[in-house]
């Protein structure tokens, strides 16, 4: 009996708002400094998308640059993955699919946090290996001022906005680009670590004296650090054990960019070293479910992926959600940026 297909990396994009937002900006309404914010999260300056911007603008964006990174003009399906969606309803994917040329195509919205993308594609490779899709275009794409208090010292110095898609294909599951076993899972006792108290169907009779913050981002820091690691390290050994790999075969960790220190403590723990996992936190910043597919094609257009690389990619975030998977690097493959 034939496998099934395996869902196939062949298209690679990404957009990022022009402009740029260093840490001077934050700091002038923030308690905090630039060298602390550098040192303790690891980010020199992030981008934001103008306000009339959206996440269906950036995803639709950035999947045109993925698929013409394939070299295709249509799709099966289209999967966003976002946690600051346009409308709390509709969902956002129809609407970039249909930006994208791509009426009538099946189109969902995927809500895992920072775990989204993987989330995402990992519904990509079912669609895949069920026969249901032959292509797919997944995206991961934030408008992260949408949920966070810019006043929060918390939480205001960590996000950033963008958008960044693959295209998948069916092809044989040993081919160059096929993602490996998924391991995957969450903690819904810990859904309050990462939140946005109001504006859901929980509370929503009191929606007129829910306290204005609620509306945005409240995060346990500490504790979520604490779970990302843990969680992170666990599903990483895990992805690596079911693709019949072992650690010192891993080339590059494409690790979720939420905190320079939590890529390290992870990277620490597997034995991988540190000029072994490409970063672009600094730069951008944490863009949540749009940060696996950035450093995917930052990392790529830097010469960082290497034809024949083998690369572990790791995610955790709120829910809370955790994924991780494997992948041989393709020849040919060139980002769009």
């Amino acid at each position: 009996m034939r496998a099934p297909a395996a869902a196939v990396l062949t298209g690679l994009g990404a957009w990022l708002p022009p402009r740029r937002v260093p840490n001077s900006e934050l700091c002038a309404r923030l308690d905090t400094s630039d060298q602390w914010i550098r040192e303790r999260i690891g980010i020199a300056e992030r981008r934001f998308a103008e306000p009339d911007v959206s996440t269906g603008d950036m995803a639709a964006a950035a999947g045109a640059r993925a698929m013409d990174s394939a070299g295709v003009d249509t799709v099966d399906a289209v999967l966003l993955a976002t946690s600051s969606p346009d409308h709390p309803c509709p969902a956002t994917a129809p609407w970039v699919a249909d930006r994208l040329g791509l009426t009538g195509v099946a189109a969902f919205d995927v809500a895992a946090g920072c775990s989204g993308f993987l989330y995402a594609t990992t519904a990509a490779a079912g669609l895949i290996a069920s026969g249901t899709a032959g292509r797919v275009l997944v995206v991961g794409a934030e408008t992260m001022t949408s949920i966070v208090d810019p006043g929060d010292r918390a939480t205001a110095p960590i996000f950033g906005e963008g958008a960044g898609a693959v295209v998948l294909e069916a092809g044989p599951p040993h081919a160059e680009g096929a993602l490996g076993p998924v391991v995957w899972g969450s903690d819904g006792s810990l859904a309050d670590a990462i939140v946005v108290p109001a504006g859901g169907a929980r509370g929503r009779y009191g929606r007129e004296q829910a306290p204005r913050g609620d509306f945005h981002v409240h995060m346990r820091g500490n504790e979520v650090f604490r779970h990302a690691v843990r969680r992170m390290t666990a599903a990483a050994r895990d992805a690596v054990v079911s693709a019949g790999w072992e650690m010192p075969d891993v080339d590059r960790l494409i690790a979720h960019q939420a905190n320079q220190r939590i890529t390290t403590a992870v990277a620490d723990a597997l034995g991988v070293p540190a000029g072994n996992c490409p970063s672009n936190i600094r730069e951008v910043g944490n863009t949540a479910a749009a940060s696996l597919p950035l450093l995917l094609a930052h990392a790529a257009d830097r010469g960082d992926l290497k034809p024949g690389h083998k690369v572990l990619l790791v995610a955790f975030g709120s829910g809370l959600a955790w994924a991780a998977t494997t992948l041989v690097w393709p020849a040919g493959l060139a980002a769009r940026l």
